[in-house]
């Protein structure tokens, strides 16, 4: 964890979207830095997080590794309540 991004701190305060919300915010510099973003549509009663990836990584390739082994593996690491994470249109 780093102190840059304020992941290191554990803020129990935060609702489960807030702290998604933190993380994603956190990552779309570097998908915005490639002409992509990244949108939280919404988080199922179940944990799973729905998000909608735009711009460059709409439609991109190499969306799918960037959902799994970008978004989600964050995602699951810093928030360990999150079931799965997937693209919506």
């Amino acid at each position: 964890m780093c102190d840059k991004c304020g992941c290191s701190e554990t803020n129990t305060d935060q609702t489960l979207e807030e702290k998604v919300k933190d993380i994603i915010e956190n990552l779309r510099g570097a998908l915005q830095s490639h002409g992509g973003d990244v949108e939280l549509v919404g988080i199922d009663a179940d944990n799973t997080v729905r998000v909608r990836l735009q711009g460059a990584c709409h439609g991109c390739p190499g969306a799918a590794m960037t959902m799994k082994m970008g978004i989600e593996r964050i995602l699951k690491e810093k928030i360990p309540e999150v079931k799965q994470v997937v693209a919506v249109d």
